[in-house]
């Protein structure tokens, strides 16, 4: 059987965790309107009788403003190494700018094995979409797919490609299973995904998650302790908002998803506290979990 690993790259907000998301069949990352919203390597596995394919999101790559930054675009370079091809992620309703032109340019030094996918096709018009599709057609990766993340348009005809690419290879991972990211992380990541969209300008970059204890009782309840990260005391407030809304309207969302991943109720007790600038200490970057590569 052909087995492998594909990474999903591209620029912040293009799209690469709804996309891995469609080819998994499954959630398996979460998603934001917000860029930079994956921040670590996140692996859905495809398994068919005659192949599996195991899809690896990444953060998307760009210019870092501080110690969280740098750690993110070292973790997508060092993932390059490490996977047999790559699908690089354009956004079809945007102009392909210097984001885009970075990530060329890392895959092309590389030497990747590298296909394109124009992506939101069912937002751009007929015009934009050829537009990418020309320019997309300068760099030297030979096969560009036009698909949408979203309603699953062109994502068929791209597995199909990226299976073609795959060595012949042993099954990495057993059948049935999605994603081999540890539970806590799984929960961290589903409930920072509550707070994303309703914080507002700058203020979900600084929030992330840390499970500080998961236990389960007798009778099957599953009790979650976790911390909701900010880097200032002005943020707690509008983290837990007005009345506490803000906190109780997340963590109730998040509650009902985990109690659906997990198959079992779920008891979700969140604190808000303040680790002053967590995203350039490096020592805390490393107890958060995003270690130097």
């Amino acid at each position: 059987m052909k087995s492998g690993f594909a990474a999903i790259v591209g620029r912040p907000n293009v799209g690469k965790s709804t996309l891995v998301n469609q080819m998994v069949g499954t959630k398996v990352a979460i998603t934001s309107i917000r860029p930079q919203t994956t921040r670590n390597v996140i692996r859905g596995v495809v398994s068919r009788p005659d192949h599996q394919l195991v899809v690896v999101d990444t953060p998307g790559l760009h210019k870092p403003r501080n110690e969280l930054g740098s750690r993110l675009n070292s973790l997508v370079g060092q993932t390059l190494g490490e996977v047999d091809v790559v699908v690089f992620v354009i956004d079809a309703t945007a102009p392909i700018g210097p984001g885009d032109r970075l990530v060329a340019s890392r895959l092309v030094e590389s030497g990747a094995d590298t296909v394109v996918a124009v992506n939101k096709i069912d937002l751009a018009s007929r015009e934009e979409i050829v537009a990418q599709l020309v320019e997309a057609a300068e760099w030297p990766f030979p096969h560009v797919f036009p698909i949408s993340a979203v309603t699953g348009e062109g994502v068929a005809a791209l597995l199909e490609e990226l299976v073609a690419r795959l060595p012949e290879g042993p099954r990495y991972y057993p059948e049935g299973m999605v994603t081999d990211q540890p539970e806590s992380v799984v929960v961290a990541e589903i409930v920072r995904e509550k707070f994303l969209d309703r914080l507002r300008e700058e203020l979900p970059h600084s929030v992330v998650v840390r499970v500080t204890e998961m236990t389960t009782r007798e009778d099957g309840r599953l009790v979650i302790e976790a911390d909701v990260v900010v880097e200032r005391e002005s943020q707690i407030g509008i983290v837990i908002g007005k009345g506490g809304q803000m906190l109780k309207t997340a963590g109730t969302e998040a509650r009902a998803e985990l109690e659906t991943i997990f198959g079992s109720k779920v008891t979700l007790d969140l604190r808000v506290v303040v680790e002053k600038d967590w995203q350039r200490r490096p020592r805390l970057l490393d107890r958060l979990g995003f270690e130097r590569n």
